[in-house]
């Protein structure tokens, strides 16, 4: 928490104010309701939903003690929309975030705070590469198996999302605000073909 905090308080400090936050700190440990301890469920809570809550409320007061417009982006995934069963303290924490997201955005408009968030999909990161050797026993290849199963060939790519937080931060997203964009190529609540 205080990590989030110092690190609003020290982009101001440097930049003299600050515009646009991007919250996209994630942990990711596999529990299901079952098995889940409370320890692993807090850390989740921790990383995943606490520290980007506290980092948006100094966001936001810095930006209206300063009266300037400002825009922030939660990264969020998509299993907001569904809650995979062996990633329940994941599930929800990231589903808490977006419910976050959608009441700064109604209680921070009249300041000219936008907030949105982005429900990514699988994602080709480094941690996903460590998610799926430690947990799936994945080998060499397992990459390019699993592009070659996705309707548009291919994970999400982390640039990819940074493109569209660029744009939900910019003035090109106009008014948006309070607004959840999933990110990924398997539609939320899809019949597979």
């Amino acid at each position: 928490l205080n990590d989030a905090v110092a690190l609003v308080d020290d982009a101001a400090s440097r930049f003299g104010r600050v515009n646009a936050l991007v919250n996209a700190a994630a942990t990711t440990e596999r529990g299901s309701i079952l098995t889940c301890s409370p320890t692993d469920f807090d850390k989740h809570i921790a990383v995943n939903t606490r520290g980007p809550f506290f980092a948006l409320q100094r966001f936001a007061q810095l930006a209206v003690e300063k009266a300037h417009p400002a825009s922030a982006v939660n990264i969020l995934s998509m299993v907001v929309h569904c809650g995979q069963s062996y990633l329940a303290p994941y599930s929800a924490s990231k589903a808490a975030l977006a419910n976050i997201t959608k009441n700064a955005a109604q209680a921070l408009r009249g300041h000219r705070i936008r907030v949105n968030g982005i429900n990514c999909g699988w994602m080709d990161t480094p941690g996903e590469d460590d998610t799926q050797r430690r947990f799936h026993g994945a080998q060499d290849g397992w990459l390019q198996a699993a592009e070659a199963r996705q309707p548009m060939g291919m994970l999400v790519k982390p640039g990819h999302v940074a493109e569209l937080a660029s744009y939900l931060l910019s003035d090109a997203s106009g008014v948006m605000t309070g607004a959840l964009v999933d990110f990924d190529q398997n539609v939320a609540g899809a019949y597979p073909e």
